[in-house]
């Protein structure tokens, strides 16, 4: 895929623009990824984030994944998830919510995902979890009761959406009552009001918002020599790989380094 018609890509897909075609795009591009990208272990698919304190301890097994781990840690750290029902929103090959499953004890984690073959592979990668079970649907119109969740998770993913404000009022009606959704995602800087906007659902109360853009970058540095290593493997999505991942120099790590795209994460409760 030439740079060039990479960018167009990107111009569709900016949230807020050609909303539907947008969201046929992502799935189509998700699908192809889990077709194509059989690697046993790679189950994540976020750029990751390098904390500034101490480092939260892993098993030597996970070590390996500490960067893009990392999302999920400062997403889920301090909210009340032991014994809880933990849906993730765009849980793509499974990592986050596997994380999620063997690290905090809740009672269950549902992952859900709008592509088919994602979901798939997400099953195939994460089966030695057993209170992990992945669902396809759309995050816009979610197959689940109301009330049916006590914490939602949604990393990266909501720039795929074709309609941010429905996937907000979705998250507030699955939600029990008291219940945490915590987000982390990226916009275009000149964006950012509107997205406060789209996520101002009735019954969810935003309580923190943190920039953690510059802690998204040292993680795309941390994972880069990795990152190149696979990509070098995939001859014929080399350029689309480089810039899907963030890699040095593509222009999302430029964006975000520059500031011209920011990287939010907000916590938001619902009204008990």
């Amino acid at each position: 895929m030439s740079s060039r018609l990479f960018s167009s890509v990107l111009d569709i897909a900016t949230p807020g623009r050609f909303p539907r075609t947008q969201k046929w795009i992502w799935r189509r591009v998700y699908n192809l990824l889990s077709l194509f990208w059989k690697d046993g272990d790679w189950r994540f698919m976020n750029y990751g984030y390098v904390g500034d304190g101490a480092a939260f301890p892993l098993r030597p097994e996970d070590e390996k994944e500490r960067a893009f781990i990392g999302l999920y840690q400062q997403a889920v750290e301090g909210l009340p998830v032991e014994g809880a029902r933990v849906l993730e929103v765009g849980s793509g090959r499974g990592g986050g919510a596997r994380y999620v499953a063997r690290y905090f004890a809740p009672a269950a984690v549902t992952g859900l995902d709008y592509s088919p073959e994602t979901v798939r592979r997400a099953r195939s990668l994460n089966a030695d979890t057993p209170n992990l079970t992945f669902e396809q649907g759309d995050a816009e119109k979610m197959p689940f009761a109301d009330a049916s969740f006590d914490i939602v998770v949604n990393i990266e993913s909501s720039h795929c959406y074709g309609d941010v404000e429905a996937f907000a009022r979705e998250v507030a009606r699955v939600l029990k009552p008291g219940g945490w959704f915590t987000f982390a995602d990226m916009r275009p800087k000149s964006q950012l009001s509107t997205l406060d906007a789209q996520l101002a659902a009735p019954g969810l109360e935003c309580v923190a918002s943190r920039n953690i853009s510059t802690n998204v970058v040292a993680a795309l540095d941390a994972a880069e020599a990795r990152k190149r290593e696979r990509i070098g493997r995939a001859w014929f999505l080399k350029q689309f790989m480089a810039e899907f991942s963030g890699a040095k120099g593509s222009m999302l790590y430029k964006g975000l380094k520059g500031g011209s795209v920011v990287y939010v994460a907000r916590r938001y409760r619902k009204t008990p």
